[in-house]
């Protein structure tokens, strides 16, 4: 008998067709993913099977779980099941967590909640929680706070949550979508032996068809709000069927067409920089600590070429970046680009940096929701010892955004009007408003679909043919590195511990801990009969 079936769900919201006809099963012990790109339904069907819809909507079909019949439960009913006989893992860990409590506190709330126990037993059974999803209490007691967690430590503590009363089915929503390969293979591990440890069924989400194909027992894909295919794991992928399917699979390989050619002069050079940051004093009179975060980095990055950094979170990617910047002075070393210095005694040098801008991860979070996008993509112009106005800047505007794929038009609307891909495109834009030579991409594509992500690729792969532009590459996402980069460089603990052709360092790593990285990183079976 199945854990969960559901049996030609569909959902409308304010008579907006989102699901239809949408049906799947799982098991105890199975693991079922549920693959598809935003807007496909997946997620909308786990909020289905969890009764966490908006306002509006209205479910036909049937949800049955554990013998459940959901839709004809009521909310108080559907309150004593969701945590108890139902987990789920939701993708952003710090929106998921409560930043003014401690991590015992919201393990034990799940317990205390669904059971009339002592708040010393919850707490106890907190912490057995805890050491499961490998947070010992010697380095994790319960008195520790989300923000002092990295990602990948505050992801098991939503997962001790989810599992605290070891639910018969455990729902999870992308999550590993912004943690780096080695993180994102320990919690993929971790899912995986929770699964067959507790013989609950698990519901898997993801937009990547990589990360689920090695643990996922059964595969559905959705496109539109429906399954356009279903089947055994290993089965499937050598015999995709229906165009999408098809058509993901190729997107999650895509190499885009890149032709430019870099010359040996060096638009960025890097001379053993240091970076370091003082740690508060962990008694009145003794001496405060100090961490490295950069130790003695070195490296060039020649006009017109696409250097990739990779490296996990903690590694000094992201302190370097803003040192290149000229956000964050270093203490030792120097950073020049073309030959001037990124910085004038302890100011940022203003000539040089408005010929370098960046693109961040997260294009929503990087944006003003209450300006228009003409607004938005003007804010380099601060940059300009005299920014165009009037016509001109109009001219600027209808340029840039129609350089990356979008209209002038697009200039009058906001950013919550836009999808994912779009918002990225926009950023992209913002950052050639001022025309700069270096491009910082700052995890520019890890958020985004396989198929978004495809296309985004090649539009930088064409900006960099049309004008002439350099990048930095940074991102824990090795298969988009590969694919768009001609040299690597792999950073750990603050140090570059390789660099080379970027093919040479994938195919023969010489560094451990490349050696580490590349194993990690989640690849497809063998997919000879896709096509």
């Amino acid at each position: 008998m199945s854990l969960l079936k559901i049996d030609n769900l569909s959902l409308d919201i304010r008579r907006a067709a989102i699901l239809r006809d949408v049906s799947l099963s799982v098991d105890p012990g199975q693991i079922v993913g549920v693959i598809g790109e935003s807007g496909s339904g997946k997620s909308m069907t786990a909020f289905s099977v969890m009764q966490l819809l908006p306002e509006g909507a209205r479910c036909t079909g049937a949800i049955s779980l554990s013998g459940h019949d959901i839709l004809s439960l009521s909310e108080a009913e559907m309150c004593k099941l969701r945590g108890n006989d139902v987990g789920m893992v939701f993708q952003e860990p710090m929106t998921a967590l409560n930043p003014i409590r401690n991590i015992g506190d919201q393990v034990a709330e799940t317990i205390l909640i669904h059971e009339d126990v002592p708040k010393s037993e919850a707490l106890a059974r907190a912490r057995d929680a805890l050491n499961r999803v490998e947070l010992p209490e010697d380095r994790f007691p319960l008195t520790r706070y989300p923000h002092e967690l990295s990602g990948g430590q505050r992801q098991r503590v939503v997962i001790a949550m989810a599992i605290a009363l070891r639910p018969s089915l455990l729902i999870a929503d992308e999550p590993t979508t912004a943690l780096d390969v080695t993180t994102q293979a320990q919690i993929l591990d971790l899912l995986t032996r929770l699964v067959r440890e507790d013989g609950m069924g698990m519901l898997m989400i993801s937009h990547d068809l990589a990360v689920v194909a090695d643990m996922a027992d059964e595969i559905v894909i959705m496109q539109k709000g429906e399954v356009v295919e279903r089947g055994p794991s290993p089965e499937i992928f050598g015999n995709l069927q229906h165009p999408y399917s098809i058509s993901l699979l190729a997107a999650s390989t895509h190499a885009p067409d890149r032709s430019v050619q870099s010359v040996d002069d060096p638009l960025l050079s890097v001379r053993d920089v240091v970076r370091t940051y003082t740690l508060p004093r962990k008694k009145l009179f003794a001496a405060p600590g100090v961490v490295e975060a950069v130790r003695g980095v070195s490296f060039d990055l020649k006009r017109g070429e696409s250097l990739g950094l990779v490296g996990e979170s903690g590694c000094g990617k992201s302190t370097l970046t803003r040192a290149i910047l000229g956000l964050e002075e270093v203490q030792g070393g120097e950073i020049l680009f073309d030959g001037d210095p990124v910085f004038t005694g302890h100011k940022a040098n203003r000539d040089v940096r408005r010929r370098m801008q960046v693109v961040f991860q997260d294009p929503y979070g990087s944006f003003n929701p209450r300006h228009r996008v003409d607004r938005l993509v003007c804010e380099p112009f601060h940059l300009l010892d005299e920014p165009p106005k009037g016509a001109a800047r109009d001219e600027a505007i209808a340029e840039a955004l129609t350089s990356v794929g979008l209209t002038p038009e697009d200039r009058f609307k906001y950013i919550h009007e836009f999808s994912g891909g779009q918002r990225q495109r926009i950023a992209i834009a913002r950052a050639l408003m001022i025309k700069p030579e270096l491009i910082i991409l700052d995890e520019a594509v890890s958020a985004l679909d396989v198929q978004v992500r495809a296309q985004i690729l090649d539009l930088l792969a064409d900006l960099s043919a049309r004008f002439g532009l350099s990048y930095l590459f940074i991102s824990h996402d090795l298969s988009v590195v590969r694919v768009i980069t001609d040299r690597c460089l792999v950073m750990k603990s603050g140090e570059i511990v390789e660099q080379g052709a970027t093919e040479q360092v994938f195919a023969n790593p010489q560094h451990p801990y490349t050696r580490e990285l590349i194993a990690a990183a989640p690849d497809l079976p063998d997919t000879a009969g896709a096509a």
